[in-house]
């Protein structure tokens, strides 16, 4: 499994519990996040709230305390919180007692004392339960970051997100993860905010479908979009740990991609989201102080054990008039470009100003380009890459 099975136990034995913090410790499948009610037992009406959020993996109930009771908790939890599976735990073994936990909602049942060998198999079944949900709903999620401000990294994402929802037509959401100044609103012009990304953020307990739709702005090419604060500076203390991962996971399940335009720094959230991105495109220009900030965060990610394959880095504003050649930026990262977008600055400066990130440009080399990376990303399998009317790929192939 890639990640330690959470679980929490619910009136469990000291022996029962001493034993888990063992197993967790010994084979790394587990990771026990509480024990309630073990001296005066739990109220089932409220249980769902003590279990944590975001809800665990495995929910351990002892059923030899009180077995109508633990019933209830078992149903409670298995029709409120799907994602969670109930293990009954219960030293009797009778065909008709392991039948009414099962009608219950638990979806094993342990003997007591616990069986080493049938805990691993149980917690495998679980993890191999939720790789394959998560490989198959999980959208795509990709981070932009910029070497500095002023690479075009907003410029690119949303133009980028705009193609995928058009041309491509794929369910696609743009994250403006900048806490202040963020401008991916204002570029797909977008300027009615209600609420912002850091609030969603913060609200992780309420997250569900309604919830969610309060945030979502709709760009005419079809791109939803979560923006960045408006106006002033956000103020606030530090995210409970897996915030931003909770949320990705739960909009992974609603979206086909997520771009996610990240400002030049190397915070937290900033790094919770690249660890869990597909690919991170660093956005560079042909400057030497740009060119020199992307070897500083392509050696920061590898002492975070970023993997280097995750990491792709595109050239933007390319211009053979540049001072620095591709070869020689290449060199100095010791890293391939990605991709390159060529310069027309003064028609992307039109698209802001039009907030139409796709008619603005349709029949420019930077829509072609990025027509083209949109085309490898984005296209369903099986299907033919677009050409161009006159025949061949659409785009600019820089490889």
């Amino acid at each position: 499994m890639s990640e330690p099975v959470s679980i929490v136990g619910v009136s469990l034995e000291d022996e029962i519990w001493r034993f888990l913090g063992v197993f967790a410790e010994s084979t790394g499948l587990i990771q026990l996040r509480s024990r309630i009610g073990e001296r005066n037992g739990v109220d089932h009406d409220v249980i769902c709230e003590h279990l944590g959020h975001p809800s665990p993996d495995i929910c351990l109930v002892d059923f030899d305390k009180d077995r109508r009771t633990a019933a209830i908790i078992a149903e409670r939890i298995h029709t409120t919180l799907p994602e969670t599976t109930v293990f009954a735990v219960s030293s009797q073994s009778q065909p008709d007692v392991i039948l009414e936990a099962m009608r219950a909602g638990c979806g094993e049942y342990l003997i007591k004392p616990i069986d080493r060998e049938q805990l691993v198999k149980a917690v495998a079944r679980i993890g191999s339960r939720r790789r394959e949900k998560q490989e198959q709903s999980r959208a795509q999620i990709l981070a932009f970051m910029g070497a500095k401000g002023g690479c075009g990294t907003t410029t690119l994402v949303t133009q980028f997100g705009a193609l995928l929802s058009s041309s491509l037509r794929r369910n696609t959401l743009l994250l403006d993860l900048h806490p202040d100044f963020g401008d991916a609103a204002l570029y797909l012009k977008l300027m009615k905010t209600r609420f912002h990304l850091f609030e969603l953020l913060e609200n992780t307990d309420r997250l569900d479908n309604d919830f969610l739709q309060s945030f979502i702005m709709k760009h005419s090419s079809g791109l939803h979009l979560i923006p960045a604060p408006e106006g002033a500076v956000v103020h606030r203390g530090d995210l409970p740990g897996g915030t931003v991962t909770h949320t990705l996971g739960f909009l992974g399940q609603r979206y086909e991609f997520i771009l996610v335009d990240l400002p030049p720094s190397l915070n937290a959230e900033n790094l919770a989201v690249i660890n869990d991105c597909d690919y991170l495109y660093l956005i560079t220009i042909a400057e030497v102080s740009a060119i020199r900030n992307v070897v500083r965060q392509l050696e920061y990610f590898a002492g975070k054990d970023i993997p280097k394959e995750k990491i792709r880095v595109v050239l933007n504003r390319q211009d053979k008039r540049n001072v620095l050649s591709e070869a020689q930026i290449e060199k100095v990262l010791q890293h391939k470009i990605f991709w390159q977008v060529p310069n027309q600055y003064l028609q992307v400066i039109k698209t802001i100003h039009e907030g139409d990130p796709i008619s603005q440009l349709s029949n420019s080399e930077v829509t072609r380009s990025l027509e083209a990376w949109a085309d490898i990303v984005g296209r369903k399998p099986g299907t033919e890459p677009k050409k161009e009317k006159g025949g061949g790929l659409l785009g600019l192939w820089n490889r």
